[in-house]
């Protein structure tokens, strides 16, 4: 069986946010195993896992993605949104559109240490919408 849903998640500034809990209660109940592909509709933000316990990685992450992809760069030609556009895109390309987690016993399979992220890349993205698709 398939089912799908979309929902919003709530504005958030520029960063790496933990979403799990808002995630799990925006889930229809989940089946005894299945899989959970999790989709962002947006071209300036992106989903990933990683550490949920230490917020130290929330900064480190952040830190590293601006050094990636840094604003004011005079080499781009798309401008017109502002100067966290542009290398918004490119940390959405980075971080990925996209996360699919294995469901077991009726929860979420993530490792003990595990967290899902929603990475904001604009000063002020507003609500971003996800489509979730359970699997079982």
């Amino acid at each position: 069986m398939i089912l799908q849903t979309e929902f919003s998640l709530s504005p958030r500034p520029r960063g790496f946010h933990l979403v799990t809990k808002e995630i799990s209660v925006k889930l229809p109940p989940l089946p005894e195993t299945g899989i959970l592909h999790l989709f962002i509709k947006h071209t300036s933000a992106g989903l990933t896992i990683n550490e949920n316990a230490d917020p130290d990685v929330q900064t480190d992450l952040g830190m590293a993605f601006d050094k990636l992809a840094v604003e004011n760069d005079p080499d781009y030609t798309h401008t017109l949104e502002g100067s966290d556009d542009m290398p918004a895109h490119i940390k959405s390309t980075l971080a990925g559109a996209s996360v699919t987690i294995p469901i077991t016993g009726g929860r979420l399979n993530l490792g003990t240490w595990q967290g899902i992220y929603l990475c904001e890349f604009r000063n002020h993205g507003g609500a971003r919408r996800l489509v979730a698709t359970i699997i079982s």
